[in-house]
């Protein structure tokens, strides 16, 4: 996908697309579609992962529920039912095992323990944006950030002086804001703002140190963050960031596709399968990047209205707005075939302003579903009409397309517009093409 001028961008790009994947890459196919895994109520508000072999889900008609592997059980009922959830894994002096961890801000804090969800006695009761860091449980308050005791997750009011003490500080913002994110996983904390980002660094209380990292971006909501590979990328107002540390905040990786960036609210999430990244925009424009060596390439996919993101065991299950569960995997959406498209950039000679004399086009596909071809002589691809049509094969097989060009012999740019229904996966599209005077 590449949002710049359509004229000017390299060809190997697409101007506009509709849930194809760089999976195949350099090839694009059709985008994974899904199954659900079951659903309650009519949202999502949390989901977590224990031990990276339990999916656990927050669901707003007040239950939080474990998936089996066949079937969803209920470990507690009565909850909040708007309140979005986040959870982390911790293990502490006083746990027997690794706890998974969960607030929302209004319920007390709950610990499940591989069996219970039970309170966790002694965290503050309006504690949100739960993440582990230097052995200890932090939370936000408020526009506080808040601290368990050394490896002691119910102790968050010990203070005596000594190094294993609790930890509690005001975040100062020059525009009166709340603390709306935070997360250990870059080696330090860090603390995010609707308009602005610290760290704090350090072991010990008496060594903890934060640091205004800038005031010119912050992120939308603690969903729309997510680390991978010692990377954070993070959603803001104005495009979607990437932070390593070390240098300020940029938006260079996702500048080629910044006219896509639109809408991000306190609604928006983000979240990654371990390979490629995923940042949902309401209600379901999922741009998604692939950022492997030689790729790096973006796409967009629809149809898919997600709330929450987790993954386990590599592998991605996706909290609706609709209270369902979805796994991202097969080639339809729970049964159906997956529409999708994908619109070419303008294709020219030498010189925009010269017209070419279009003898043949060509494609090599493979398709199990419907294919139709649009071509389109203006710009804006207001004008596309329909040239081909094609039928898949039960199997995949691969073939070469020739697509007629009569009605567009002499012009000075074509457009191609790929749609269809079922799996595709487009390896090539070449031109043969004359270059004719200038005039």
């Amino acid at each position: 996908m590449n949002s710049f001028d359509a004229l000017s961008i390299p060809d190997n790009f697409f101007t506009d697309m509709e849930n194809m994947t760089s999976d195949d890459y350099p090839a694009v196919s059709t985008r994974p579609g899904y199954s659900i895994l079951g659903g309650f109520g009519s949202m999502v508000l949390g989901m977590g992962v224990w031990k990276d072999r339990e999916l656990h889900a927050v669901f707003n008609d007040g239950t939080w529920r474990r998936w089996n592997g066949s079937s969803w059980a209920t470990l507690a009922s009565g909850l909040n039912t708007w309140a979005d959830w986040s959870f982390t894994n911790f293990q502490g002096n006083n746990l027997s095992d690794v706890n998974l961890i969960g607030c929302n801000g209004v319920d007390p804090v709950k610990k499940y323990d591989g069996s219970t969800v039970s309170n966790l006695s002694g965290a503050p009761s309006n504690g949100k944006y739960m993440t582990t860091y230097q052995n200890r449980l932090w939370c936000a308050v408020d526009n506080e950030l808040w601290a368990c005791a050394l490896d002691q997750p119910d102790r968050w009011d010990k203070f005596t002086g000594n190094k294993d003490d609790s930890y509690r500080r005001q975040m100062e913002s020059t525009r009166g804001e709340q603390i709306n994110m935070l997360t250990g996983s870059l080696t330090k904390l860090t603390i995010g703002m609707p308009n602005s980002l610290h760290e704090l660094y350090g072991a010990l209380p008496e060594d903890f140190t934060t640091k205004l990292i800038t005031e010119d971006m912050g992120v939308s909501n603690h969903k729309s963050a997510i680390t991978q590979e010692g990377f954070m990328r993070f959603m803001h107002k104005v495009g979607i960031f990437e932070y390593g540390g070390g240098v300020l905040p940029n938006k260079s990786f996702s500048d080629i596709i910044g006219k896509f960036v639109t809408g991000v609210t306190d609604m928006s999430v983000a979240g990654s399968d371990g390979t490629k990244l995923y940042f949902n925009l309401s209600p379901d424009r999922m741009l998604v990047y692939d950022p492997r060596p030689g790729v790096q390439a973006w796409s967009i996919w629809r149809g898919i209205h997600a709330m929450q993101f987790t993954s386990m065991q590599n592998k991605l299950y996706i909290g609706d707005a609709y209270g369902r569960i979805l796994l991202l995997e097969g080639s339809t959406d729970v049964g159906s075939a997956i529409r999708w498209s994908a619109t070419t950039k303008p294709f020219n000679g030498g010189s925009i302003a010269q017209k070419m004399r279009w003898y043949k086009l060509w494609m090599v596909v493979e398709l199990t579903g419907s294919m139709d071809i649009h071509l389109s002589p203006s710009i804006s691809g207001e004008d596309w009409t329909l040239v081909q049509s094609i039928s898949g094969n039960s199997s995949p097989q691969v073939r070469r397309v020739i697509i007629p060009v009569s009605k567009f012999a002499r012009e000075n740019w074509i457009r191609v517009r790929f749609s269809g229904t079922g799996w595709a996966r487009i390896h090539e599209f070449t031109r043969q093409t004359r270059q004719l005077p200038l005039y």
